[in-house]
């Protein structure tokens, strides 16, 4: 199986009645400002760089943000916030994601989300995480150059820990709190760059600026090139 592959399965899954139930009722009902537009409604796929070192970790996609564009964080402010981060440090080719087509290339770099289905209250229940576990997994064995891995929020480092523990990899004890900036290296597997998610609930309140995510990724830069 490649990467195409994978994609295809992904925006395919039906795993989860609920998640499939709201996606799509989402996608039918619409928000006004997009009542002309059609909705994606489905499991959103990761993308990106298939060389890329580095893996961008999310929750998963926003109601309508990817799950009507079909790409994660993609028509949001959220993706707004993020791909300007990642233009200025080298890995997206342009600031703003506005839809599929709009010509965004990632460099060196892979955008995921722990869930692939736009949850209710951006909240998923622990069995539709743990559904979802075995797409970034087989995303991770598919991309072997990954050295780094930046968690955007809590649920996307429990995720990545998880999904490290399940890969066989050798984390540290006691495992690190989650905080802004903090670094968990591993031995035999991607360094965790933690960074606050760039939801509004962050962005809008000063608890995450665009210095702090542009931190986030030159340390991530770092982690990468030190590794090589």
């Amino acid at each position: 199986m490649d990467l195409r592959d994978l994609e295809n399965e992904v925006a395919a899954c039906r795993a989860c009645p609920r998640l499939v139930e709201w996606r799509e009722r989402v996608g039918a009902e619409k928000r006004r400002a997009f009542r002309d537009e059609e909705y994606w409604a489905r499991p959103v796929p990761a993308f990106g760089d298939p060389a890329a070192r580095l893996m961008v970790l999310g929750l998963a996609p926003a109601a309508h943000g990817a799950n009507r564009t079909g790409r994660m964080f993609t028509g949001d402010r959220s993706g707004d916030f993020l791909y300007a981060a990642m233009h200025r440090a080298g890995f997206a080719s342009r600031p703003t994601s506005t839809h599929r087509a709009d010509g965004l290339v990632l460099r060196d770099a892979w955008v995921t989300s722990a869930v692939k289905c736009a949850p209710p209250d951006n909240k998923p229940l622990p069995d539709e995480r743990d559904a979802c576990a075995c797409f970034v997994r087989r995303e991770l064995a598919l991309l072997p150059g990954v050295r780094a891995i930046v968690c955007l929020g809590g649920f996307a480092y429990q995720a990545a820990v998880r999904l490290l523990r399940d890969a066989g990899c050798a984390l540290p004890h006691p495992l690190p709190r989650f905080g802004h900036g903090v670094r968990v290296p591993v031995e035999d597997g991607p360094t965790l760059v933690l960074s606050y998610h760039p939801s509004q609930q962050n962005t809008f309140t000063g608890r995450l600026t665009p210095a702090m995510l542009d931190d986030v990724f030159a340390a991530a830069r770092r982690v990468i090139d030190a590794r090589e």
